[in-house]
């Protein structure tokens, strides 16, 4: 049986407990946090680390636009589960905005 690989964005690098941990905080603490990691010259250079920054950027910024209705909280909520599959060392891929990410060339 053979298992879906998902592409990395810029190679095979491997991913550090540190990378995992950023990747986590991200997203519990979207968009703020992935704000910060972009801003930090030894974080934004590992592309673990960015690709799941900029993911949640665009993830809080729909929690807060969705935020009038309960399915902010649902965006949120998800945003915690990619977290969690960050954490565990996967490369998430949310639909449409994970193509949009590399399409635009942003991680």
């Amino acid at each position: 049986m053979a298992e879906e690989m998902v592409e990395t964005p810029v190679g095979s690098e491997e991913i550090t407990a540190d990378d995992k941990l950023w990747a986590l905080l991200s997203y519990i603490f979207c968009p703020l946090i992935g704000i910060i990691v972009l801003l930090l010259e030894d974080k934004k250079d590992r592309p673990f680390i960015k690709y799941n920054a900029v993911i949640s950027i665009i993830l809080g910024i729909l929690v807060f636009v969705l935020s009038w209705a309960c399915i902010g909280l649902l965006v949120w909520f998800y945003a915690l589960y990619l977290g969690v599959k960050s954490y565990q060392g996967e490369w998430v891929e949310v639909p449409v905005i994970s193509d949009l990410v590399r399409n635009q060339g942003w991680a």
